[in-house]
């Protein structure tokens, strides 16, 4: 056994890789033993493990607003119970945990002779949720058109499973075998996950833990402090606006302040618009995760991704604004859209202070674009649905050109393989290609969008969530904005957020946005 009071540097970066590396491999359980391919192929999920009061201790490099919405909620939800041993959370109630009704968050307890040690704890994306549309990402007004809603409760008690818990959701969802696999593949990352944390407990002893974790969370918190007094100290403000809510609310206005003082920095979004009849808006867990993420972008690549990071951070938004929304309000898209305009306006906040270090905006959108209907294949007649996010172009930086044709930001997945496309749904892709100079021109020019163009080969319906259709990613200096997307049936316009039935034959064709240009501030036009 190693000595309770090792903390040399040595240990300490064994012990961080230890944890990191726990939450990878639940993370290659979950994605090998899913069935759905937006879990299995385009990587929608993230896995992290928390200590016994909810702190994060380590996650894997997987989708940003799932990981730090899940580090804001889990210290509300590691007190909501008297854990024991087999206990199995399961949420999506954006209001207590969870981001919006497709995140399904399963959370396991670890508990040993009576002690609860921590816990393991997944969140991955559904396509079907029960939604009153396929795909579960409907252009809604109200939260019940989302899904169903699952409050926070013990799916398994002491290892007994509860089965009246899913029964509104088997209910409602057009495959339960799809569902049944997913969701057993979500409580296997999470049974591997407490059982290496148990492994990692039993190799040093409870004492050794404890104090291997404390210094890895006061090693966290003291290089995000330095980070941070490198910022010149003031209140830096920015706005941008959302393009609309679906419901004819146009140019919805998101504002923050972010104000550096020594070692501390708060991000307060006072002046922010009311949250609207649409679904974008987000629950403030979705906020947090914005910001946890531009200032983890802003550490050390070597920084462990803890508890440690946020304890220097301070985040304020008035009660029923649309970053700070209040239930039930509808919140499907804010999840996806908002948070990635969420993150603009903390990147245009901080770039005031370092222009040497922050780019121009990304594409801003994830495109979303969910579909389904009813397919008979091999004499069976099924419900399909399928959801996808497409990639599009990054801001340029001081340091280069923006990236093409890749997810940013808040989101960190795949795209899903034409092959396994075409295979699993009634679709056809007959076009997927770089959008050629759709990113920002100047001294160093945006990343490029994409097109993607479909075609149906059966009647089918179709929602479009999409941002970035009138507002254009922003560049830098006199550098030019990056174009916006459109979205086109038969090449005919559609809106940025729309449910539409589509006929066998028909095509849609996505073209996402580019990215920002960036120029030196004291460059010349």
């Amino acid at each position: 056994m190693q000595s309770a009071t090792t903390n040399d540097a040595i240990s300490l970066s064994l012990f961080a890789s230890r944890v990191s590396a726990i939450c990878e491999e639940m993370g290659a359980v979950l994605a090998r033993a899913a069935l759905s391919p937006n879990i299995r192929d385009r990587l929608d999920y993230s896995c992290a493990l928390f200590d016994a009061y909810g702190d994060l201790i380590a996650q894997a490099t997987h989708i940003p607003v799932h990981l730090g919405s899940m580090a804001y909620a889990m210290q509300g939800l590691a007190p909501s119970c008297t854990w024991r041993a087999g206990d199995v959370m399961i949420l999506n109630d954006p209001f207590a945990g969870g981001t919006h009704l497709p995140d399904v968050t399963v959370i396991a307890a670890l508990v040993q002779d009576g002690q609860l040690h921590g816990f393991a704890a997944s969140r991955a994306h559904y396509a079907d949720i029960g939604s009153t549309a396929p795909g579960s990402m409907p252009v809604s007004d109200q939260l019940e058109q989302e899904g169903v809603l699952i409050s926070p409760q013990l799916l398994y008690r002491q290892g007994e499973l509860q089965a009246e818990v899913l029964q509104p959701l088997l209910q409602a969802v057009g495959d339960q075998s799809r569902v049944k696999a997913d969701l057993q593949a979500q409580l296997s990352a999470c049974r591997v996950g407490c059982s290496s944390l148990a492994r990692l407990l039993s190799s040093g002893g409870d004492v050794w833990f404890l104090e291997q974790l404390a210094a890895l969370n006061n090693y966290a918190e003291c290089l995000t402090r330095v980070m941070i007094t490198d910022i010149p100290d003031g209140d830096y403000d920015y706005v941008d606006m959302m393009d609309d809510d679906g419901f004819a609310h146009q140019d919805i206005r998101i504002q923050v302040k972010v104000s550096v003082q020594g070692d501390s920095l708060s991000a307060d979004f006072t002046g922010t618009d009311p949250q609207v009849p649409g679904n974008v808006n987000c629950p403030l867990s979705v906020t947090a995760a914005g910001v946890y993420y531009v200032v983890r972008c802003l550490l050390p690549g070597y920084t462990p991704t803890c508890a440690g990071v946020l304890r220097a951070l301070r985040l304020s938004a008035p009660e029923g604004c649309l970053v700070n929304a209040t239930g039930p309000a509808a919140v499907a898209a804010g999840n996806v859209e908002t948070s990635m305009r969420i993150v603009d306006v903390l990147c245009g906040a901080l770039q005031q202070a370092l222009p040497d270090k922050i780019p121009a905006a990304s594409q801003g959108s994830m495109n979303n674009l969910a579909m389904g209907g009813e397919w008979r294949n091999n004499g069976e007649q099924l419900r399909w649905s399928y959801y996808e996010t497409l990639a599009g172009g990054c801001g340029a930086g001081p340091d280069g050109p923006g990236r093409s044709a890749v997810h940013s930001h808040m989101t960190n997945t795949l795209n899903t393989p034409v092959e396994v496309l075409e295979t699993e749904y009634p679709l056809r892709i007959q076009r997927y290609t770089v959008r050629s100079d759709s990113g920002g021109l100047g001294e160093y020019n945006g990343g490029d969008g994409i097109v993607r163009e479909y075609q149906f080969l059966q009647n089918t319906t179709v929602s479009i969530i999409s941002e970035r259709r009138r507002r254009t990613p922003w560049g830098i200096a006199t550098a030019s904005d990056g174009q916006p997307g459109s979205n086109l049936l038969n090449k005919r316009p559609l809106p940025g957020k729309v449910t539409q039935q589509v006929q066998s034959g028909d095509v849609l064709t996505i073209a996402t946005p580019g990215g920002g240009g960036w120029s030196s501030l004291d460059q010349d036009g």
